[in-house]
C-alpha cells in the first residue's frame, strides 16, 4: 500500500508521487483515472482493483513552477555523494561552505558543496586561496526538470520514463 505512485496533471505532466493508498482513494472518488496498472491488483472480500503504477488527475491543477530545496540531501545528490575537493566518495559526507559564513559567505547553492570530513577538517574556517585547495566542479543550483525532481524514483519504476522524459 505504500509504493510510489506517479501522479500526472491533466496534460499529462508529472506533479507528484504518492503512495498506492493514496492513488486508490483518488480513483475511488473520481478525482483521478488509472493510466497504467503494472503491479497485479488488491484484493477485498467482494472485489479487486488494480493497483495503479500511474494516474491522471481529472482536472488540471494550476501550481507554481517547482524549486528544488537547499537540503543537505539534495546537495549531496547534487554533486553525486563525491567530494568536491579531492573526488573521493565516503560513507559520511559532509557540508562544506566555500567561502566561510564568518566572513561573508551565504548560505545557498553556488556557496556550499559536498566534503568528505579530511578535506573539510583541512579547509577548515578558511577561503580556497587560503587553504591553496581548488574545487573539482563549480556547483550551481540543480535543475527543476521532471527528471531530476522524479529521478530517484526511476530505477525501480522503469514505466515511468515515458511520462517523465517528455517534461
Amino acid at each position: 500500500m505504500y509504493t510510489p505512485v506517479l501522479v500526472l496533471n491533466a496534460n499529462f505532466e508529472p506533479i507528484n508521487v504518492c503512495n498506492t493508498r493514496r492513488a486508490i482513494g483518488l480513483i475511488l472518488t473520481g478525482k483521478a483515472d488509472l493510466v497504467m496498472n503494472g503491479r497485479g491488483e488488491l484484493r477485498t472480500v467482494t472485489r479487486s482493483y488494480p493497483r495503479p503504477s500511474i494516474i491522471r488527475l481529472e482536472r488540471m491543477v494550476k501550481r507554481p513552477r517547482p524549486r528544488v530545496r537547499l537540503t543537505k540531501r539534495e546537495i549531496l545528490r547534487r554533486d553525486d555523494y563525491a567530494c568536491q575537493y579531492c573526488g573521493q566518495y565516503v560513507p559520511y559526507p559532509t557540508i562544506d561552505h566555500i567561502m566561510p559564513r564568518h566572513l561573508g559567505g551565504q548560505h545557498h547553492w553556488e556557496n556550499l558543496v559536498t566534503a568528505c570530513p579530511a578535506c573539510n577538517h583541512r579547509k577548515g574556517c578558511r577561503t580556497l586561496k587560503q587553504a591553496h585547495m581548488r574545487l573539482l566542479r563549480q556547483p550551481v543550483e540543480p535543475p527543476t526538470s521532471a527528471s531530476y525532481l522524479f529521478g530517484r524514483h526511476l530505477k525501480d519504476n522503469q514505466e515511468w520514463v515515458p511520462f517523465i522524459e517528455g517534461w
